[in-house]
């Protein structure tokens, strides 16, 4: 953070206040310093990409509720291009519950008369006209409340501090269905639930994906456990549906992970204490005891709930064994760099997308696709940087994204990348490098989930979830190095799948017990909504699996390793060998279909599914 720069012996006059884009929660009047004469002002220089602006237009709420009579005006002062749209401010300023006036200042001519060169830069300004301070980055507001309280006594004693009600008109609310709606997850009865972002709720919908089946929340503004309609949320984000049918929710303004019983409506909270984190803060430890920072996404991965900790440009994650978190990769530097979780860099991540083989992510403010491998290391596919930005397919080197905030895993490979600020859903094929556009004219997409052969995606600005048919090629599983690839098994929908890799020892060798269990098996499914009883890892090679109709196809990700050494007892140092074989399986439910895959592991014979031994 940048130390504030005090102006008060200096008597600098405030430049005035103006922007091309006009004034929003004034009602329509334009204001002027010299209008405000009298009132202690406060300039929030913004913009609506940012997160730690976001931070300051929280910490603002607590100032603006203990000083009624200080004025505080955001001037936003757009970075990426879709910033400058007034329309696109507009709903930032209702998204984010801005209650106070701003400016809309799309060529920075405020920004430049007050030499502004970072975002968040808050100003103070006396009742005389004057600016007193400047404070750049986020955690300045207790200082700012105490030079506050000082304005207040010194102009109050030389009748210069004018009181009354500030120039803050409130909008008409919309009536839709959702409002500004962030990420969603197909619960396990195929129904949908989504993030209510600026209704501070969570939202079951219909399969059609618009009937309200129920609502999480009291939808105001808070931190409060308990059932579905005493509990709050602040904000909420990213969603991740577990094993047991609960979910798990990136409360985002809350600083916390909550857990949704979707069965009884119960929330409770997992880790967090609802203050952010600050340099200096514990990085790992007891979940409840942590301080988190904006987490924006959550997806479940390698046995524990990766978190998108958007607020310190970092990724952790949540162990649910221990009730712990950690920090696994990112500095909280910000940036894009690659290499080691250590020492990578990351720019406000925001979407979350795991796979078996590797965790993807929208890394939003250096409008980037990158990922995470199973050894923690960070690459990225596509984007270069936090002022490359733009609206182009090619290959990987040249494709530009525009500040992304969701990613999807497909079932041929590649990954749906929803590319916010350029209103596109867009496709990243990592066995070609190539990136492609799907569909366009989708007001700022910021999640999507598969339902079939359909994408549903998560309009934010158009408040709706939008069903699209996915490209048949995107449809088929590709061959992936290492796995085995099959054709489309149907399977009887209703019924339980019996998973069976059979396993046999080379001759001359046995299944090699000596440390332990002598297998693994290890199941997934894309979509993850598709599996709703079987997934995860165990020693047992059989496996009875329970897939959702209303998914109705996917692909099952299989791997199963078995260790064995040679069977002969005078052998001191027998010779031992690790098999391993990874499957990839198409499914489509069909009346009439099978009710048994079995798989043979049989020391690298190349048999795949469906063979018997």
């Amino acid at each position: 953070m940048t130390r504030p720069t005090p102006r008060r012996g200096a008597r600098v006059r405030a430049p005035g206040l103006s922007g091309t884009g006009g004034w929003l929660n004034t009602g329509g009047e334009e204001l002027t310093l010299a209008g405000l004469r009298g009132r202690i002002v406060v300039l929030d220089f913004w913009t609506f990409c940012c997160v730690n602006c976001l931070h300051a237009i929280d910490e603002l709420r607590e100032l603006e509720a203990k000083h009624p009579d200080t004025v505080v005006i955001g001037v936003h002062s757009p970075k990426f291009p879709h910033e400058t749209e007034h329309a696109a401010v507009a709903d930032a300023v209702e998204r984010y519950g801005v209650t106070h006036p701003v400016l809309d200042d799309p060529e920075l001519a405020t920004w430049q008369q007050y030499a502004v060169r970072a975002w968040p830069t808050l100003v103070v300004v006396d009742p005389e006209g004057y600016v007193v301070a400047q404070y750049a980055g986020e955690g300045h507001v207790p200082a700012i409340e105490r030079l506050v309280r000082e304005l207040e006594a010194e102009h109050a004693a030389k009748g210069t501090l004018r009181r009354g009600d500030g120039p803050y008109a409130a909008p008409e609310p919309a009536p839709t269905t959702l409002r500004f709606p962030g990420k969603a997850v197909v619960l396990p009865s195929g129904t949908f639930l989504v993030s209510d972002t600026t209704r501070h709720q969570l939202v079951e919908l219909a399969a059609d994906g618009e009937s309200v089946v129920r609502r999480f929340g009291s939808g105001e503004r808070g931190f409060v456990d308990g059932p579905a309609g005493r509990a709050s949320f602040n904000e909420p984000q990213g969603l991740a549906l577990l094993d047991d049918g609960s979910v798990v929710v990136a409360d985002t303004v809350n600083h916390a992970l909550r857990r949704l019983d979707a069965a009884t409506g119960e929330v409770t909270t997992l880790a967090g204490t609802g203050r952010p984190w600050r340099r200096g803060s514990p990085t790992s430890g007891p979940a409840r005891r942590a301080d988190l920072s904006s987490p924006w996404d959550v997806a479940w991965w390698q046995g524990r709930v990766w978190i998108a900790m958007a607020g310190v440009h970092q990724l952790w994650a949540y162990d649910p064994g221990e009730r712990t978190v950690a920090v696994t990769a990112g500095t909280t530097d910000e940036g894009l760099v690659d290499g080691p979780g250590a020492e990578a860099l990351f720019a406000q991540p925001s979407g979350l997308a795991a796979t078996p083989e590797r965790l993807w992510l929208a890394d939003s403010e250096s409008s980037a696709l990158r990922w995470v491998e199973p050894d923690g290391s960070v690459r990225t596919a596509a984007g270069t940087g936090l002022f490359a930005f733009g609206h182009r397919d090619g290959t990987a080197g040249q494709a530009l994204f525009q500040h992304p905030l969701g990613v999807t895993a497909l079932p041929d490979g590649s990954v749906a990348v929803c590319d916010t600020y350029n209103h596109a859903l867009r496709r990243y094929d990592p066995a070609t490098g190539e990136v492609t556009t799907l569909a366009t004219d989708l007001r700022e997409p910021s999640d999507a989930v598969l339902v079939g052969g359909d994408i549903v995606v998560v309009e934010s600005a158009r408040h709706r979830l939008t069903r699209l048919r996915l490209p048949e090629e995107v449809l088929r599983t590709a061959a992936v190095a290492g796995r085995t690839r099959s054709e489309v098994m149907e399977v009887a929908p209703g019924s339980t799948l019996l998973l069976d890799v059979v396993f046999h020892a080379p001759p001359g060798q046995k299944p090699d017990t000596r440390y332990g269990p002598a297998t693994r098996l290890l199941v997934s499914a894309t979509p993850p909504a598709l599996l709703r009883k079987g997934e995860g890892a165990g020693i047992d090679l059989a496996r009875a699996l329970e897939l959702d109709p209303a998914v109705g196809r996917g692909v099952l990700h299989v791997s199963a390793v078995a260790a064995s050494c040679d069977d002969d007892p005078d052998t001191v140092h027998p010779a031992c060998r690790l098999h391993r074989r990874d499957w990839d399986v198409p499914i489509r439910l069909t009346e009439g279909g099978a009710d048994r895959l079995p798989l043979v592991l049989a020391g690298g014979d190349g048999r795949g599914w469906g063979q018997t031994p």
